[in-house]
């Protein structure tokens, strides 16, 4: 184990140990900015391992590993929220657009502008790019726009929660289900698929390096089980801390959407210096896929089973923005390449998305 890896278990497990022992009426900002900076912290210990199990397994498994890791470790941040104190009707709404924002046009944007600078074009593979889009517009469709024409105040009913719950489910387990097999090389870099064709079978790989993948899976766990204990305390100490500042109610989503992305982030950036534009794709894409598929179920049972209000329908303005941000990507994966310009137009969107909370 090396002294990275010990140092984020320590400061993960002994902040929790300390957090129950500290007395009341401690001063709510440094508290608050103490435990994000140990989520993060340990947050970038999971991606760490998640990484290596990525290089191991290869793609698509490696990517699922690592998009998977990332969109838990948001579910469990939300549920928090949602199970501490207070009405949070709409933060999960809130952190699934913040997120969407934040990856199809702050990331996503990012990478194009970094990748397109120091490659000029670049080409993705356009079946897996169109795969993530079909999903993304259907699983935004059920999140955002629906439950505001067939929901009551914005809201699902019992009675259509749970069809909803079934179809989100299915259609994501159906996407796995060929993302992994027979569709595994539309999410593959072009010009790459035959050379990963003599790679061994996924089957083999585990069987080989069993003691590593179960060794970095176990510490996967270990470093994402103090984020868990950790997020009930950071919800309650957000609460207040943006209560006393006045602050928007958009911007808890904001703020989980920022600690839980930002490893993912940092290697979409490193992927697009690297010329690696479906795995950009792979990061961005199939990690919103992933966190709208996980998060609705999710959300709509805790509620079905709390009795909490679950708001979904989102504001005109970003449905709008969303909207945009959908028209934006298909006219982009329409393109035979894609660039810095590109890159470009998806931040001038996310500008207007952080104008829209603020002012």
């Amino acid at each position: 184990m090396s002294f990275s890896v010990i140092a984020r278990l320590i400061s993960g497990w002994g902040a929790f140990v300390i957090l129950q022992f500290l007395p009341g009426g401690l001063p709510v900002w440094p508290l608050l900015i103490a435990i994000i900076a140990v989520i993060v912290v340990c947050a970038f210990g999971v991606m760490e391992q998640a990484e290596h199990l990525a290089r191991r397994l290869g793609d698509p498994y490696g990517t699922l590993v690592l998009t998977i890791s990332i969109v838990a470790i948001e579910v469990i941040l939300i549920s928090a929220v949602m199970l501490g104190p207070g009405e949070h009707t709409t933060i999960a709404r809130d952190s699934i657009m913040a997120v969407s924002m934040i990856i199809l046009n702050l990331v996503l944007g990012a990478a194009l502008l970094v990748g397109g600078l120091r490659h000029k074009e670049m080409t993705p593979n356009h079946n897996g790019v169109s795969a993530y889009l079909a999903m993304l517009m259907a699983l935004g469709t059920v999140a955002f726009a629906l439950p505001a024409v067939i929901g009551v105040d914005g809201s699902y009913t019992t009675v259509q929660a749970v069809p909803v719950i079934v179809l989100t489910i299915g259609s994501y387990v159906f996407f796995l289900w060929r993302q992994m097999g027979a569709q595994a090389a539309d999410f593959q870099e072009p010009g790459v698929v035959d050379a990963t064709a003599g790679r061994p079978p996924v089957g083999e790989v585990i069987a080989e390096h069993r003691a590593e993948l179960l060794g970095r899976t176990g510490l996967l766990l270990l470093m994402a089980i103090p984020i868990v204990l950790l997020s009930h305390t950071m919800a309650e100490l957000l609460d207040v801390g943006l209560s006393q500042l006045g602050a928007p109610v958009a911007l808890t989503g904001i703020i989980i959407a920022a600690i839980v992305f930002l490893p993912e982030t940092i290697t979409t950036l490193r992927a697009s210096w690297m010329g690696e534009i479906q795995r950009v794709s792979n990061l961005t894409q199939g990690a919103l896929v992933s966190s709208v598929g996980l998060t609705v179920p999710t959300v709509l049972l805790i509620g079905l089973v709390t009795g909490q209000t679950v708001v979904f329908a989102e504001s005109p303005a970003n449905l709008m923005l969303l909207a945009v941000t959908a028209l934006l990507s298909v006219s982009v994966a329409a393109g035979r390449r894609v660039g810095a310009v590109h890159g470009i137009a998806h931040l001038m969107v996310f500008a207007m998305y952080v104008l829209s909370v603020f002012v």
